[in-house]
């Protein structure tokens, strides 16, 4: 295992590795504490913030396996990921903001998404020709 591939990416591609990384690691600190504490909702919002610049950096970086979409040639099946990383994040916080009853609803989509966007996706991104199969497998 070897960081060089990943520092040798762009920068987006950095955001996107370190981010989700990070996530990953805090997603699993609120799964497991807490709930309700004042460090469940400083993490939560950390989390939040990490899972953005995931998926916005995941919407500069280029399919290069499997197929592409024609129209542009750089969007893949994995793209999708991005359309409904933002839609759960998005319902996840309106659902804190309103308060009350739907509160309690919150981490549904919240955990969903840390299932899709960061364990199914995290094994997606080891597959080869990938930045993180480089970092794991060696080059």
């Amino acid at each position: 295992m070897s960081l060089a591939p990943l520092f040798a990416a762009p920068l987006h591609i950095q955001i996107h590795a370190f981010g989700a990384i990070a996530a990953f690691v805090l997603g699993v600190v609120q799964i497991a504490g807490p709930k309700g504490t004042s460090a469940h909702k400083i993490i939560g919002s950390l989390w939040v913030a990490l899972m953005a610049a995931v998926v916005l950096s995941s919407a500069f970086i280029a399919n290069n396996i499997g197929p592409s979409d024609p129209l542009f040639n750089r969007f893949g099946l994995i793209h999708l990921l991005t359309v409904l990383g933002a839609y759960a994040l998005t319902q996840g916080v309106v659902l804190i903001r309103k308060g009350g009853p739907t509160l309690k609803h919150h981490a549904k989509p919240f955990i969903g998404f840390f299932i899709g966007g960061l364990i199914i996706a995290g094994a997606l991104a080891l597959a080869p020709g990938r930045t993180m199969h480089a970092v794991v497998f060696g080059g």
